[in-house]
C-alpha cells in the first residue's frame, strides 16, 4: 500500500466557521456520517496515547489534522511487524487523518502550525510540559487567538513535580505498581502485553475533549484538558489501589488469579487450560451441578466468596481432577449452555476469529479501492451517526497543499 493524499479538493472555513450539523460534512466538505462531523483537530501528538485518541474522534467524523516533524511520527519506523513495507503499529492509529509536516526550526513552518491551531476546535498534544511554549503553541497563547479552543495536554506525569520525566508507558507500568502485580510471584513483574495505560490516557483523554465540548456548546467557553499517564494508571487500577487507600492492603503478584473471588483464573482441562470467572454464589452453584459435584456448594469451607477466596489452595486440585474428564472445547460448550462465565485462551487470531463468530465485525475496510486496508473497528457504536473509516493512514506531508489551502483559501 502507498501511503499518499488522503483529501479531495478542500472547502475553506475554520473553527469559527463551520458547517452546521446538519450538514454531516467535515471541514474539508467530505461527506461525514459520525456525531463530530464539522469539528476540527490539531492533532500535535505522537506515538500512542494522543494519536489513539485523535483517531476514535476521527472514526467519529472530526476533521483531524495530524501535525508531524519532516522525519514523520516515531511510530512509523516501529518495525516488525509491516504492512507493504508500513509499521503496522503506525497504521493501527492513524486512519481517518490528514498529515502536514512542520520544521519548528523553521519560522514559517511554526506560523503555518499556529494558524492551523488558531483556526482548530480542538488541539491536543503530548510534548513535554512547556515545550510548545517557545514556539506559542502553548495554551496561553493559542487561546488568546482562539478563546473557544478546547486545548488538551497529555504528559507522563504531569505538569507539575513529575514535569521532567519522560512519559513512556513501561515507565508508568513500573512506578505505578502494576509491573507488581503481573506476572507468576516467584518471577519478577512483568509488563502488559500491550501498552495499557498509554491507552487507558487517550481514552481519558477523549472524554475529556468531548465533555469539554459539550460544555462549550453550551457557555461558548473553550478550557485546557490535562491527562497524565500516572494519574491514569492509579484511576485504571481500581479496585487494586481502591483496596490500599481503604484497608491498607499492598497487593502482589498472583499470576492468573483474582484477589478477592475464586475461582477466578485458567484451570487445566484434559488437553488444555479454560478460563473459569465464577463471581457469585449462584454461578458457584451451578459450577458444582454442571461438575456433577453438587456437593461443593453445601460444603462449608466454600460457602461464600470470602471462604472460596480464602481456601482455593483445597478447592483448586479438587476442580482439576472434576475439570480433567473433559477436553477445554467441550467444557466451553457446556459451560457456555449452562450460563457460566468461561473463555477459552486464544491467541490474537483466535480472538478475531471468536468475535467474527459472535457477529462483532471487527474488522472494517479503511479506505476506499485499491488502497484500502483491514482496520479494527471503532468500539462505540451510533445508531444514527455511525463511525466511518473512509481515509487510510497517511504518508508524511501527504495533505499539506490541501491544508494550506484550506488555511488561506483563494478569494
Amino acid at each position: 500500500m502507498k501511503l499518499q493524499s488522503n483529501v479531495a479538493p478542500l472547502a475553506p472555513g475554520a473553527a469559527q466557521d463551520r458547517q452546521p450539523a446538519g450538514a454531516r460534512r467535515d471541514a474539508f466538505g467530505r461527506d461525514a456520517s459520525g456525531p463530530l462531523a464539522g469539528i476540527v483537530i490539531a492533532d500535535f501528538s505522537r506515538v500512542l496515547a494522543g494519536p489513539y485518541c485523535t483517531m476514535l474522534l476521527a472514526d467519529m467524523g472530526a476533521t483531524v489534522i495530524k501535525v508531524e516533524s519532516p522525519s514523520g511520527d516515531e511510530t512509523r519506523a516501529w518495525k516488525p511487524p509491516v504492512f507493504e513495507g508500513q509499521s503496522t503499529y503506525y497504521l493501527s492509529i492513524n486512519r481517518n487523518k490528514r498529515s502536514i509536516a512542520l520544521d519548528f526550526g523553521d519560522a514559517g513552518d511554526i506560523e503555518t502550525a499556529r494558524t492551523i491551531a488558531a483556526s482548530a476546535d480542538v488541539v491536543i498534544e503530548n510534548f513535554k510540559p512547556g515545550g510548545l511554549d517557545r514556539f506559542g503553541l502553548d495554551y496561553t497563547s493559542i487561546v488568546e487567538h482562539n478563546p473557544g479552543v478546547v486545548y488538551a495536554s497529555i504528559t507522563g506525569f504531569g505538569s507539575a513535580g513529575g514535569a521532567a520525566l519522560p512519559g513512556y508507558d513501561l515507565l508508568v507500568q513500573a512506578m505505578s505498581g502494576l509491573m507488581s502485580l503481573t506476572g507468576d510471584p516467584e518471577f519478577p513483574g512483568y509488563r502488559s502485553g500491550v501498552a495499557v495505560f498509554d491507552v487507558i490516557t487517550g481514552l481519558h483523554a477523549a472524554v475529556g475533549v468531548l465533555s469539554a465540548l459539550h460544555e462549550r456548546s453550551q457557555s461558548g467557553r473553550g478550557q485546557r484538558v490535562e491527562v497524565n499517564l500516572m494519574s491514569s494508571a492509579l484511576s485504571g487500577m481500581v479496585n487494586q489501589t481502591a483496596g490500599f487507600l481503604l484497608s491498607g492492603n499492598v497487593p502482589t503478584r498472583m499470576g492468573n488469579e483474582h484477589p478477592s473471588i475464586y475461582p477466578y483464573e485458567p484451570l487445566p482441562t484434559a488437553d488444555g487450560e479454560i478460563v473459569l470467572a465464577i463471581g457469585n454464589d449462584r454461578q458457584f452453584r451451578t459450577l458444582c451441578e454442571v461438575v456433577s459435584a453438587p456437593e461443593l456448594a453445601n460444603d462449608p469451607r466454600f460457602a461464600t466468596p470470602p471462604d472460596r477466596s480464602v481456601n482455593r489452595a483445597v478447592l483448586r486440585p479438587i476442580l482439576q481432577d472434576l475439570l480433567a474428564t473433559r477436553t477445554a472445547t467441550e467444557w466451553f460448550d457446556i459451560f457456555t449452555e449452562a450460563r457460566l462465565p468461561c473463555a477459552p485462551i486464544n491467541d490474537v487470531r483466535g480472538g478475531i476469529d471468536f468475535a467474527r463468530r459472535l457477529g462483532l465485525e471487527p474488522v472494517v475496510k479503511v479506505g476506499t479501492g485499491e488502497e484500502s486496508i483491514p482496520g479494527v473497528r471503532n468500539p462505540i457504536s451510533f445508531s444514527a451517526t455511525p463511525a466511518s473509516y473512509d481515509l487510510v493512514p497517511p504518508g508524511i506531508d501527504a495533505d499539506r497543499g490541501d491544508i494550506l489551502e484550506w488555511l488561506h483559501p483563494a478569494p
